[in-house]
């Protein structure tokens, strides 16, 4: 069953248009589905995107080819942010698989950050806007595994944060200095009377600050993903001294208003080999000195 989609006025329609299969490949599919893998019946009436190109798949690791099918229609611009995708029912008759293939492959995309999924009378698969959330997992598996250190890390974090202070200090705006003095401020009180949680996502929350102000989404998502390993490395350290940060961020601000870029990119690099060698003491103390190790010896940054 093939089915072409058009656009109504009032909303997207679904129309039928029916193709009479070779007596081999409906054999060959009759030999390899049980009736649990049949397509539904094609009386569905759902909403569809206009003009996607999806093809009837075979048996084998089916899923990876429905995904690879959303994922062209994704990169022709059949598929958009947003873009509501054909009912589960719909895309089932027309890929020529079960339900249960079709929720792997959806499931793929979900994890991928590709498409969200939403419950309910209006929801289905819809197109994510995205955010990086695959590469940050990805990075996050990758430093577990050991593939990544924390040396490794660190080094990354300044030549990014490098480049994401010159981009930022040529483009703030006072809006958006009062917003990382604003941030700075909430760390001077977080010292006084919050928790070290609480003091850590502050600080996050400056870098975030910072690249969004340097307007290149890929340095916002590489800022984000290695971020969240330090979050997940620092979990096991504990709490740390990080009150130095208060007047580093000061003496940063000082600089960026100034336009000195490549001063501030200085006092940030300082800051970071700071917590770096901080997280170093922690962890000898607690007994982690191996999780600092890499693939070709140890860190020898102290």
């Amino acid at each position: 069953m093939i089915f072409t989609v058009s656009i109504e006025e009032n909303g997207l329609s679904l129309h039928g248009k029916r193709r009479e299969m070779s007596a081999k490949k409906a054999s060959a599919s009759g030999s390899t589905r049980g009736s649990r893998d049949r397509p539904v019946s094609s009386s569905s009436h759902a909403q569809l995107i206009d003009d996607l190109q999806f093809q009837p798949v075979g048996d084998a690791r089916a899923f990876e080819d429905i995904a690879r099918q959303i994922r062209s229609e994704l990169a022709e611009g059949r598929l958009k942010v947003g873009s509501r995708l054909p009912s589960e029912r719909a895309m089932a008759i027309q890929l020529g698989v079960s339900r249960h293939v079709l929720r792997e492959a959806l499931r793929s995309l979900e994890n991928a950050g590709l498409i969200r999924m939403r419950k309910g009378a209006t929801g289905g698969a819809f197109v994510a806007a995205g955010g990086g959330t695959s590469i940050a997992a990805g990075m996050l598996d990758l430093f577990h595994i050991g593939a990544i250190s924390p040396e490794q890390l660190t080094d990354a974090r300044i030549w990014i944060g490098g480049i994401v202070v010159r981009e930022a200090c040529k483009r703030a705006t006072p809006v958006d200095i009062a917003e990382l003095e604003s941030n700075i401020d909430a760390l001077e009180a977080a010292i006084t009377i919050g928790t070290h949680p609480q003091r850590v996502e502050i600080n996050f929350q400056f870098h975030r600050t910072l690249a969004r102000i340097a307007g290149n989404p890929i340095l916002a998502i590489m800022t984000e993903a290695m971020l969240n390993i330090v979050r997940d490395f620092i979990r096991s350290l504990g709490e740390y001294d990080s009150r130095f940060i208060l007047s580093s961020r000061r003496l940063f601000m000082r600089r960026f208003i100034a336009g000195d870029a490549e001063g501030a990119a200085q006092e940030l690099d300082e800051s970071i080999n700071r917590l770096y060698r901080t997280y170093l003491k922690n962890a000898r103390a607690l007994g982690l000195s191996d999780r600092f190790k890499v693939v070709r010896g140890k860190v020898n940054r102290e």
